[in-house]
């Protein structure tokens, strides 16, 4: 099955107060390729996204961005030290009667005793948030993964479409192979007829056309082409990723129509060689971007 290299996927998640948001996409590579973008505070996690996402994509470079928002006001909360506020609470009477201070004690005599109030950040439960954003990145490439096998779809049929017009030209060469023969004979028959006065020596003429048929010979071609056509169609069908093969399959459908042109001395083969390339080319495209 034929699954693309390119996609995007998103999934956001509802952690008490904060919202955790992972969005990732993916392009076409050799390899596999994962670039991971997230606060510090998850950077021990970063193996266990690549498994979750490696779990899904076999190929390509896929870059992650995970964002933590509010994060619970900063989960930001106040501490009091009690005992040491009790102290100056007792401190502030004492100097009133010494002093006999008639002024009343008020909340902001002991708001201002700066040292005994703390504000210190909330400590998050870095376990289950762990959980919830592997869950998170496991939803993000889900959706990622279908992007790609549906741009996958698209991609097969244009590669199936492409495979029966090479056919087809095949067809027409193994049609025109014979034909390169035969009009070789006539034309060296008919240059030696015009240059010589005494009648031809077929045997001779005989041995320079089975010289000629040798090494124009593309039936072994031909036969090769029909194999890997056979062989595309049926890595088509795989279930494991198929890209690599595709391409080395059409690399040695390229060198075979290579030699067919090397060879056959005709201008119609050579006409199909040139349709054919460009279909093959178009071919190589698609494939640079199969998983």
């Amino acid at each position: 099955m034929i699954k693309s290299m390119t996609g995007f996927g998103r999934a956001t998640k509802q952690y008490h107060h904060s919202t955790l948001h992972i969005e990732m996409k993916s392009v076409n590579h050799r390899f596999s390729d994962q670039i991971i973008r997230m606060p510090k505070q998850f950077l021990y996690l970063e193996d266990q996204i690549k498994k979750v996402i490696s779990n899904y994509l076999h190929r390509g470079r896929v870059e992650v961005f995970v964002t933590l928002e509010d994060e619970e006001k900063k989960g930001q909360e106040i501490i009091v030290d009690w005992l040491l506020l009790d102290q100056y609470y007792q401190l502030l009477h004492q100097l009133k009667d010494k002093y006999s201070i008639k002024e009343p004690i008020s909340l902001r005599d002991l708001l201002n005793q700066e040292e005994c109030f703390q504000i210190v950040e909330r400590e998050l439960d870095m376990e289950e948030l762990s959980e919830v954003l592997l869950a998170t990145v496991e939803e993000a490439v889900v959706q990622l993964n279908n992007m790609r096998t549906i741009e996958g779809l698209e991609l097969s049929k244009d590669l199936e479409k492409n495979l029966e017009q090479a056919e087809t030209w095949v067809e027409q060469l193994q049609s025109l192979a014979p034909e390169v023969i035969t009009q070789y004979r006539e034309k060296l028959k008919t240059r030696l007829e015009s240059y010589l006065l005494e009648p031809i020596d077929e045997a001779r003429l005989i041995t320079e056309v089975a010289i000629f048929a040798e090494k124009a010979d593309i039936n072994e071609e031909l036969v090769r082409l029909h194999s890997h056509i056979r062989q595309f169609y049926q890595i088509m069908e795989e279930e494991s990723p198929i890209g690599r093969k595709l391409d080395f399959l059409l690399q040695e459908m390229n060198r075979e129509i290579n030699t067919i042109g090397s060879k056959a001395n005709s201008s119609a083969i050579g006409s199909i060689v040139v349709e054919m390339k460009s279909c093959l080319e178009k071919m190589k495209e698609q494939i640079q971007n199969i998983e």
